[in-house]
């Protein structure tokens, strides 16, 4: 299990300076937890969030105790991409908890290798509940089954591992390959009649001749 050590975080410190440190301010909270401010090593946290990501358990442990969260929430900065804070939630111990866990693609498809089409990932992740320490990282989703362009992957065709139930609707299509788009000849321009303008022009002068 991913273990972080993080420090409490007093109220009077300023974030801004704490941000300076290399450190990212964090709250942590629960059904039965009272919200915890602290802060952590940015490169601590950065590692533990891509070995972890939003589905697997962190414990957090703040002067020595420690606390089974799971990270709920993670904000950027608008124009520098980094780190500005970070929510964690406590998991009860012994309770099911819904989470989005990410899906990973592998595999070839036949249809887009041989017949030419375009593969759509049309979920990235899909919901599920389990018990904390059941929760996986990811999802694998294996798209050799999408031998043509009427073949669908579903949420109910994705393997789970045991003790971990499906929330997703089964019938979602999570992928599928599209045929190749069949490029339209471009259109020759219609041709002009001119008999029909130069009869026109004739009538146009007749009539003013006659209007004179």
């Amino acid at each position: 299990m991913l273990k972080l050590n993080v420090s409490k975080r007093e109220k009077t410190e300023k974030v801004d300076l704490i941000r300076t440190e290399g450190l990212i301010p964090a709250v942590f909270y629960g059904p039965k937890e009272v919200a915890q401010s602290i802060k952590i090593l940015y490169a601590d946290f950065e590692k533990a969030l891509k070995e972890a990501g939003e589905s697997t358990i962190v414990t957090l442990v703040v002067d020595g105790e420690e606390h089974e969260t799971l990270i709920h929430e993670v904000d950027f900065h608008p124009v520098k991409g980094t780190i500005s804070h970070v929510d964690f939630y406590v998991v009860e111990k012994g309770k099911k908890v819904s989470v989005n866990v990410a899906l990973e693609f592998e595999g070839e498809s036949p249809a887009e290798k041989t017949l030419g089409g375009t593969l759509t990932k049309v979920m990235h992740e899909i919901e599920i509940e389990a018990l904390p320490k059941n929760l996986p990282h990811g999802l694998i989703v294996d798209i050799s089954s999408l031998v043509d362009f009427d073949s669908q992957i579903h949420a109910s065709d994705i393997k789970l591992p045991e003790g971990v139930e499906l929330i997703t609707d089964p019938e979602e299509v999570v992928a599928l390959v599209q045929a190749p788009r069949e490029e339209e000849p471009d259109e020759a321009p219609e041709a002009v009649d001119m008999s029909s303008i130069e009869v026109e022009k004739k009538g146009k002068k007749e009539e003013e001749a006659e209007a004179e």
